[in-house]
């Protein structure tokens, strides 16, 4: 490989997706605000001017804070590169503990300072996102107690669910022959499905309370939709998500027997059994056209794929100079073109995210159609006026923008999807 075609491509990469970054953000904020003073048809009357002028707000905040984030990360991303911070950390953790823990010891610290790094350049904008963007709006239900809480947490299940795995794949790039890219394929698409299963059991309790769903008008409805539609669960469940945010959600968790449907409270104080009973109808949609089994098919074949190109890359030494890393002729160096894959990945991906959201809009529009076969489109529509409103999510996006990012369509063009006329709007929003 050719380190300065790699340099120039990762440069036109790099360049070329903050500028089409920035641009469809400014797009997108020029557009809201050019509809600010109108609510669209057919909302009007059922979505308040101040309701819709404060989504259109929080669009702008979130789209500049955005474009803050994006720039940040590149100049991250060029300051470990170019600027020679990964090989900086590499030489520096191998002076700290090489010469005691050479071998694959030394590329968990390797790999362990890169993240330690990483989270301290994130947990400002992390925090000015929740405790700025999302406390203005009024979505913001977390204290910092609690953020920092989670955060242990969170830090904790990683090293302990994710340092094993990580140390099996090093292991394998090390001792696993030339093929270590199929056999380190296989462990971590082993360990993704695990984690479906052990997830809702295990994972989700830590950090939010389940409780069953108490007998009722939703749950009679909502059992009664499941066997219409021939579908089965552990349960129906209230999750606390007031706790964090105000947004409010519905969504299965789980696989296979450990499935369970899961309610946001938030959700349950804002729609009628109606309401709800049309929303599970949707995710049903999703079970029945098996759009999670054919996420996950897809995302392990996105992981195979990578895998595969990894495991050339890291013979290739123009790899490594092309994006200003010396290799360590005294250890392995796995970790090392590991992390440097997953920073040199992301500017090319990025140009594979419209493709993902348009598999996505169809996915959604078929679980919408689904909800129609089996409960009223009319509720359907009325629950996401209700849900477009609570989450101040704009009704006005660029179309250019749209095609390129949302994974849901606009709710606009659900409602017209599905066929409601506009009457069937009155009382959606309160």
């Amino acid at each position: 490989m050719n380190p300065a075609l790699l340099s120039l491509a990762f440069a036109l990469a790099l360049v070329a997706s903050l500028l089409v970054k920035t641009w469809l953000a400014t797009r997108q904020i020029r557009y809201v605000a050019r509809h600010r003073a109108a609510v669209p048809e057919p909302f009007g009357g059922k979505i308040t001017l101040e309701s819709h002028q404060k989504a259109a707000d929080y669009a702008v905040a979130k789209l500049r804070f955005g474009i803050t984030t994006a720039t940040v990360e590149t100049a991250v991303l060029v300051g470990w590169t170019w600027l020679g911070g990964l090989d900086a950390l590499n030489r520096g953790v191998w002076q700290l503990v090489g010469p005691a823990w050479n071998g694959l010891a030394y590329e968990l610290v390797l790999f362990g300072a890169f993240t330690l790094v990483g989270a301290a350049i994130d947990l400002p904008f992390e925090l000015w996102r929740i405790f700025r963007i999302e406390e203005r709006f009024g979505f913001n239900k977390m204290t910092l107690s609690l953020f920092f809480t989670d955060l242990v947490k969170q830090t904790a299940l990683g090293v302990a669910l994710g340092a094993p795995l990580l140390a099996l794949v090093l292991w394998l790039m090390h001792a696993a022959g030339a093929l270590w890219w199929v056999w380190a394929w296989g462990a971590v698409s082993a360990w993704m499905i695990a984690f479906l299963f052990v997830k809702p059991l295990v994972i989700d309790p830590l950090f939010n309370k389940f409780e069953p769903l108490p007998d009722g008008p939703v749950v009679e409805r909502a059992r009664a939709l499941m066997e219409r539609c021939g579908f089965h669960a552990q349960g129906f469940f209230v999750m606390d998500g007031s706790r964090r945010s105000g947004h409010g959600n519905a969504h299965f968790t789980g696989f296979g027997a450990s499935k369970r449907v899961v309610f946001f409270d938030t959700l349950l104080e804002r729609l009628d059994a109606d309401e709800i009973e049309a929303v599970l109808a949707h995710e049903l949609g999703h079970f029945r056209h098996h759009d999670v089994p054919k996420r996950i098919v897809l995302m392990l074949a996105l992981y195979l794929a990578g895998f595969a190109l990894l495991g050339w890359l890291t013979h290739q030494v123009g790899f490594y100079a092309g994006l200003n890393v010396m290799i360590n002729p005294f250890a392995p160096n796995d970790a090392l073109a590991l992390l440097l894959f997953t920073l040199a990945l992301p500017p090319f991906m990025y140009f594979v995210t419209p493709l993902l959201a348009a598999w996505s809009r169809h996915a959604e529009y078929r679980a919408d159609a689904y909800a129609r076969s089996h409960a009223s489109a009319a509720d359907l529509v009325r629950a996401l006026v209700k849900l477009q409103d609570d989450n101040k999510a704009t009704l006005t996006s660029d179309p250019v923008f749209t095609r390129f990012y949302y994974s849901h369509p606009p709710t606009p063009a659900r409602i017209a999807a599905l066929g409601v006329p506009a009457t069937a709007l009155a009382g959606a929003a309160a």
